[in-house]
Parts: structure tokens; C-alpha cells; sequence
């Protein structure tokens, strides 16, 4: 099957001919993209075509696999140092004059860590990006350190990846891997992989994988046994090295990479919620670290870049959120701005979204200069379902499938119970409750359907002060429950399918702004609001129109509660709350269904 666009050529080497496709302008830097097993270069093709656009992008099928020759005999055929020979080669028909940019998947990130750590592809490498495939040198001196040096925790892992590694004893077996794959394994292989690893159907996988799965059993034979026995003391990558660690991969335990900055002392880490064929669940993702990456070790690029032109994702969290789509409601000011600016600076893709164009398109300008590698800037009113319907929609087909979603429910009117219209309990349902619902729905539904994980985190709306004390707050109090009912639910009901719930309690917030109307997202506590004069809207017990600045500085900013929404993600915690409040009130928001995580 050729790539749509694509470009291709013949390559010989060592006696067999290797099909190659280009896409993109060749006058641009390259990225070299190689398959793993029992794949053909199509694996990359939701990934290679985005990629040209910015680059040009280099696809080719290892020997004996897709288009290419296999080699005669077999046996022998497959070898690491002969991988490197066709690797070489390929170089010097598409880049013979210019380092390029790796990316193995699988048994092609297995083969790329021998071309970027032999000497011989010394300067001929510029940056490698490895995903789901160890260094089999780096994967031996892991084993031989737990045999010699055994804990309880290092024979874990051991067990724990020998476990995950069942496929390669079968593989290592005398023809019956052959006939499974030219027999009933090689026919059901697509619906496995749609099944097991939520791969879409389409071109994926091609006609050739029988035959390219009993070939590529080679790979395995040729070089396992041999280099986990005698693995090279001299395996350190003379490149700078991206690891993209699939936290789903059911094939390679994270612990596998421990011990990968002795041998890859510029090592960028990035943490990928996915199972093991992110190429094919998660091309989006795949695309926005690969091309920083490649941009920031890009020699042309360098002698151009400024520091506000620095790759992005320096910031906390960079590991986990640097490329990541984020997608932020109440994000014009208050706690949603402060979410999203937060994310940006880790490096995240930010959608911010809000009732509010200009105050939306404002976070969006400042998530660009504070590290997001993309911002855009969405109107919407989230208790409107039409609207968040259309959103979701122009998300997905512009940006993709949302990875984190925060909600930062509205505003609610306060007020005595009885002083309480029916328009605003209305309006309490739609900005406090109902827009979290429709989010939830349009965007958790599209991460269910995707199946590589995502996570929604509800900020839950203020209530100003102790429950016990404040009086006017019924309508808080109520929307507060309903959020933090639905997202316990939710947390529940969605976990089979990999998508996580967190819910963020702000307490008091100080925003910085008062008077009314001061902030459409929640955390705007002060100010008036309906019926209850300002002097009894208190800032976590204290007036908010007597607080002295020192005494108002005690609720918590959006920036603080900004930083446990992220802490929520990556702790996956069911509630935070922020500040801590009396036990007795912290029992009643948990359920006592999950452990709390506290706040300072």
C-alpha cells in the first residue's frame, strides 16, 4: 500500500531493496520515521502526513517487511549491525549531507538505539525520540544489575517484566510463530488490535502482515539471546534522546527506563496516558512532541531561536503535560485563567474557552507567551447544549480528542432561600450544573470513545465562608453537591473506560476583583451578589467589604488552585480541597468513598 502523497523510492543494501516514501519538502530538516514488529511503515500514517507539514518526513519498510525484500536466508538476515547498514543507506539517498531526526516505534525505537549509539552514525543523527522499545544493550544491564543486586523491589520488576514479555519466548519458538501468523492469528489481528488497544479501523494494518509477522520473528532470534547475554558496555547515545513512555503499554514496564540517564545524558522524559500503538490511538500527541522536539535540536533552527522562542514545556509538570490538548471552561478570568495559564507553562496545548470572547481570547495570547506550544481562544455558554454540542465538534475535527478537560463551574446567585427566585435556582442549574454536564458529556464522551485514557477535573463553586454560619448560601451549597455528586459518579462509571474524575473544591478564593459581575468563572466569591448585601459575602468567614488587604489575602488565589487541579491529574485524586476545611465537612464532601488529598 503507498502513503496518500507520498513519494517513493527503491534503496538497495546488503542484496535486497528497501521501499522508501517521502512526503513534505526535502528542502526542510528530516524525520526519519521507523516501524516496529509486526508492522510496515503504513503504522506511521496518521502521524507522517501531519508531521509534512512541517518537515520533511522519511518512511521506510524494514527489511522482509511491507514493500521491501527480505533477505535469503532468513536467518542471520535481521541482525542490529545489518539494520544499521540499511539505515545508513536510506540516509544517504534522502539527507546525505545533513543529520536527521529519529523516531522508532516498537522494534524500530529497538533498532534506532543501536543507530544512535554505534559510532559509526556518529553526526549523522541530530535528535531520537523513542517510544515503546528499549535498547536491548541498556534492557541487558537492567536485567544483570537485578540478578547480581537483588531487593524485594528489584525482583518485582523482574518478575513484573518478565511477565509482559510472554510474546517473545513464543517468538524465539521453531516455525509454530510462523503458522500462527500466515494462519487464524494473522486473519484476527485487526479486530484484536481494534479490541484490546482501541486501534480505529482503516488502512491499518495492511495486507502484507502475515507475511511481514513471520519474517520479522527474525528480529527477535537474530538479536535478543545474544545481546541480553553480552549486552555492549559502550551502548551511550551520542544524540539528545525523547522518551515517550506509553503509561498503558501491556508489553513494557516503566521501570525499564530507571537507570536511562547513564546512558542518555540528554534525556527529555514525557509520560503518554496510551497503550502500546500510541502511532496509530494517539497521532495528535505524537505530533506535538515529536516536532518540539525536533525543533529544539534542529541545527538551523538554534542559530534563529531567541529566549522567547525556547521549546516549550520547560515548566513543572513538563513531563506530563508538555504537548498535552487541554481544554478549560470559565477560562476568561478567575480560576480558569489561572488552569490554563498553568497548563500552558507546563507546556500544554490550551483551549480555553468562555462566555466572554475578549477575556477568552486574552488567556489564550498569554498562554502563547507563558510556554504553550498552541492556544486558541472558543466562545461558548456551557449550560447551552446546542453550543457545546457545535464546540465539541470543532474541537475534535481542529484540534483533536481533549486529553484533560477542567471545568470551572459558574457563578452561582446567593441569596436567603426564600428571597430565591425560580429565574435564578434556573440560572444556578444552567451556569453551575448543567454546564458541567454538557462539558462532561461532549468532551468525556469523545475520551471514552478514544479509549487511551483522559481526565476530567470539576472545580466545584465556591462557597464564601463555613457552611454552619454563612447565611444565603442554600444556592452555593446546592450546586456545590450536585458538581461533586456527578463527578463521584462519574469517576465510577468511567474508570473501565481508562477516562479518570477529579473534583477540586476551591473554598475561598481572591480573585483580585470585585463588584458585580467581577468574573464568569467560579472562584469570584466576592462582590454582590443577588439579594445579600456585601458585608455578609464573606472570604472564608471574613467580610469581604471589611477584609483588610493582609486579612484578604487569606482565601486562596486561582493560582493555588490552579496548581491542585494539575495536582489532581497527576496524582489522579478523587477530591482536593483547597484550603483544607474541618473534618467533619471533609467526610461529607468525600463520601467516604476515596482517600482525600489535602491541600496546604
Amino acid at each position: 500500500m503507498q502513503l496518500p502523497g507520498a513519494r517513493e523510492r527503491w534503496v538497495r543494501t546488503g542484496g535486497i531493496e528497501l521501499c522508501v516514501a517521502e512526503l513534505g519538502n526535502p528542502d526542510l530538516p528530516t524525520v526519519v520515521l521507523v516501524h516496529g514488529y509486526p508492522d510496515s511503515k503504513e503504522v506511521w500514517s496518521r502521524v507522517a502526513p501531519a508531521l509534512a507539514e512541517q518537515w520533511h518526513v522519511v518512511l521506510y519498510d524494514v527489511r522482509g517487511h511491507g514493500r521491501s525484500s527480505a533477505p535469503k536466508p532468513l536467518r542471520g538476515g535481521f541482525t542490529l549491525e545489518k539494520l544499521t547498514d540499511d539505515f545508513l543507506a536510506v540516509l544517504d539517498e534522502v539527507s546525505p549531507g545533513r543529520p536527521v531526526h529519529l523516531v522508532g516505534h516498537d522494534w524500530g525505537s529497538v533498532q534506532s538505539w543501536e543507530f544512535a549509539t554505534v559510532e559509526r552514525t556518529r553526526g549523522r543523527i541530530a535528535s531520537f525520540t523513542s517510544m515503546s522499545g528499549p535498547s536491548l544493550d541498556h534492557f541487558g544491564h537492567w536485567i544483570q544489575g537485578r540478578v547480581t543486586r537483588p531487593t524485594p523491589r528489584r525482583v518485582a520488576q523482574l518478575a513484573g517484566q518478565g511477565v509482559k514479555s510472554w510474546y517473545v519466548y513464543l517468538l524465539h519458538t521453531p516455525v509454530l510463530p510462523e503458522l500462527a501468523w500466515r494462519g487464524p492469528l494473522g486473519r484476527r489481528w485487526p479486530r484484536i488490535l481494534e479490541r484490546l488497544e482501541k486501534v480505529p479501523a482503516g488502512d491499518y494494518p495492511t495486507a502484507s502482515l502475515p507475511r511481514d509477522a513471520a519474517h520479522g520473528a527474525w528480529l527477535y532470534r537474530d538479536n535478543v539471546r545474544t545481546r541480553l547475554r553480552r549486552p555492549r558496555p559502550d551502548a551511550y547515545a551520542h544524540v539528545p534522546v525523547q522518551l515517550i513512555t506509553p503509561t498503558g503499554d501491556a508489553f513494557l514496564s516503566e521501570y525499564l527506563y530507571d537507570d536511562l540517564e547513564h546512558w542518555a545524558p540528554r534525556l527529555v522524559r514525557r509520560r503518554l496516558p496510551a497503550q502500546h500503538w500510541a502511532p496509530r490511538t494517539r497521532p495528535d500527541q505524537l505530533v506535538a512532541w515529536i516536532s518540539e522536539f525536533v525543533a529544539a535540536n534542529e541545527p538551523s533552527a538554534k542559530a534563529a531561536r531567541t529566549p522567547d522562542t525556547d521549546p516549550v514545556g520547560s515548566g513543572r509538570y513538563a513531563d506530563r503535560f508538555a504537548g498535552v490538548l487541554v481544554l478549560v471552561t470559565g477560562a476568561a478570568d478567575g480560576i480558569g485563567r489561572a488552569t490554563a495559564l498553568a497548563f500552558a507553562e507546563a507546556g500544554a496545548r490550551v483551549v480555553a474557552v468562555d462566555r466572554d470572547a475578549a477575556g477568552a481570547a486574552r488567556t489564550a495570547e498569554t498562554a502563547l507567551l507563558v510556554g504553550a506550544p498552541a492556544a486558541w481562544a472558543q466562545t461558548a455558554e456551557p449550560g447551552d447544549e446546542q453550543a457545546m454540542e457545535k464546540l465539541g465538534a470543532k474541537v475534535a475535527a481542529e484540534y483533536g480528542t481533549v486529553d484533560v478537560l477542567v471545568n470551572v463551574a459558574g457563578t452561582a446567585p446567593s441569596g436567603p432561600f426564600l428571597e430565591t427566585t425560580s429565574e435564578e435556582w434556573r440560572g444556578l442549574l444552567d451556569a453551575g450544573f448543567l454546564g458541567v454536564v454538557h462539558s462532561c458529556r461532549v468532551f468525556g464522551g469523545r475520551m471514552a470513545e478514544r479509549g487511551q485514557g483522559g481526565h476530567i477535573v470539576n472545580v466545584l463553586p465556591s462557597v464564601p465562608g463555613p457552611v454552619t454560619r454563612t447565611p444565603g448560601i442554600s444556592t452555593y451549597g446546592t450546586a456545590q453537591a450536585a458538581v461533586l455528586a456527578l463527578t463521584q459518579g462519574l469517576r465510577a462509571e468511567l474508570a473501565h473506560r481508562t477516562v479518570s474524575v477529579s473534583a477540586v473544591r476551591p473554598g475561598a478564593v481572591d480573585t483580585g476583583a470585585g463588584g458585580a459581575g467581577a468574573g464568569t468563572g467560579a472562584g469570584a466569591t466576592a462582590g454582590t451578589v443577588a439579594g445579600v448585601p456585601p458585608r455578609e459575602v464573606s472570604l472564608g468567614g471574613v467580610d469581604a467589604e471589611a477584609a483588610t488587604p493582609t486579612r484578604r489575602a487569606r482565601g486562596r488565589t486561582p493560582e493555588q488552585v490552579a496548581e491542585a487541579v494539575l495536582e489532581a491529574v497527576v496524582h489522579d485524586q478523587a477530591l482536593v480541597v483547597v484550603p483544607a476545611r474541618p473534618a467533619g465537612l471533609r467526610r461529607l464532601l468525600r463520601g467516604g468513598t476515596e482517600p482525600l488529598r489535602k491541600r496546604p
